[in-house]
């Protein structure tokens, strides 16, 4: 059996290894927020709130199936970091990879036969939006597989890439969709696109595809574990908007979801610390005087990402709120609303 190749070798030092990948990543994780955010503000201000909404839920709704898909990539993630032999790594991928994709084409499937009942539960126009979405979901899980092996090899820059491709597709193709006055659905099917774009600019690099075929390790299926975790922690972030989009007004469930937007683009560098720190982590071996890296130093660089973001909401609040979406989400209320970002963000982080 074949040695990994040297760029496949954990980190010498394991605080380095943390840092490295966190910065990295948050480099995208930065790059990735603007273009979000100039996304969500362009919308916005097509939109208008009603139709901010409208997008925003579908998205959402997505979003809440990343539970699967983030499932799927860090049990990749874990047991690539944690095997030695290339050979084992490539068993792990190909397996998950497989299954994956079955299950993306459940989940695909199911939500194309549900699409009007799902589009009357959130009040949306047309059931043609959760039809577009079942297409790119098909690929959403499969994605997270090939991102989870690009974390397992600590690929961060690789990794990081491919976040800001997706983000740049989705932005520059609801552009054009907009131009051409397609209104949420072509924004839903510019989502669709960048997730497919995104699978395909993912894939295993050369070592892996040479590899031999080895037996999947029995401790694979310990992953049970992160799929509960994910789909609790996702369901927690993402649920409130879908709630919110059945329960009220077009108009106020689009002036929850900027909110909601604000909040999550200060989560998702949160976020990006833990991406780069869990496979790392997976790779500490039982004993090893130096893993107490992976805790302090991730937590002390969230602290770090929060109180800065809760400093800067509280600074500029005006600046976040209104001067990024507009007037048309003041709903006739000249004050109150600009600070409704720090307070998700607080309650959110808490």
């Amino acid at each position: 059996m074949r040695d990994p190749p040297p760029d496949f070798q954990p980190p010498r030092s394991l605080r380095s290894a943390i840092l490295s990948g966190s910065m990295t990543l948050l480099v995208g994780t930065a790059i990735v927020s603007v273009i979000n955010l100039v996304y969500n503000i362009i919308l916005a201000r097509f939109l208008g709130a009603a139709g901010f909404g409208h997008a925003v839920s579908v998205y959402t709704l997505l979003m809440l199936l990343s539970a699967v898909t983030l499932s799927f990539q860090f049990v990749c993630a874990k047991f690539v970091a944690k095997n030695i032999s290339l050979d084992t790594k490539a068993a792990v991928y190909k397996l998950l990879h497989r299954r994956s994709w079955q299950t993306g084409a459940v989940i695909g499937a199911t939500l194309m036969l549900a699409s009007h009942s799902i589009a009357a539960y959130l009040n949306l126009p047309s059931a043609t939006f959760i039809t577009l979405l079942g297409v790119g979901t098909a690929f959403y899980i499969p994605l997270g597989v090939r991102r989870g092996l690009l974390q397992g090899v600590y690929d961060f820059r690789r990794l990081s890439i491919n976040f800001v491709l997706e983000g740049v597709v989705k932005l520059g193709a609801s552009i054009v969709f907009l131009a051409m006055h397609l209104g949420v659905e072509g924004i839903v099917t510019a989502i669709s696109a960048s997730v497919v774009f995104a699978y395909l600019t993912a894939g295993p690099p050369p070592e892996l595809k040479a590899a031999s075929k080895a037996q999947v390790p029995e401790s694979l299926f310990e992953g049970i574990q992160a799929i509960v975790f994910f789909v609790g922690q996702v369901i927690i972030n993402n649920v409130d908007i879908l709630l919110v989009k059945h329960f009220f007004a077009p108009a106020q469930a689009g002036l929850y979801a900027a909110i909601a937007v604000v909040g999550r683009v200060v989560y998702m560098s949160s976020w990006s610390v833990v991406s780069s720190m869990f496979p790392v982590s997976a790779g500490v071996r039982r004993g090893d005087a130096s893993g107490r890296a992976v805790v302090v130093t991730p937590l002390l660089l969230v602290v770090g990402i929060s109180l800065c973001s809760l400093l800067g909401l509280w600074l500029l609040p005006n600046v976040v709120w209104r001067g990024l979406f507009g007037v048309g989400f003041q709903l006739g209320i000249a004050e109150g609303y600009s600070a409704l970002p720090m307070v998700y963000f607080a309650a959110d982080r808490s």
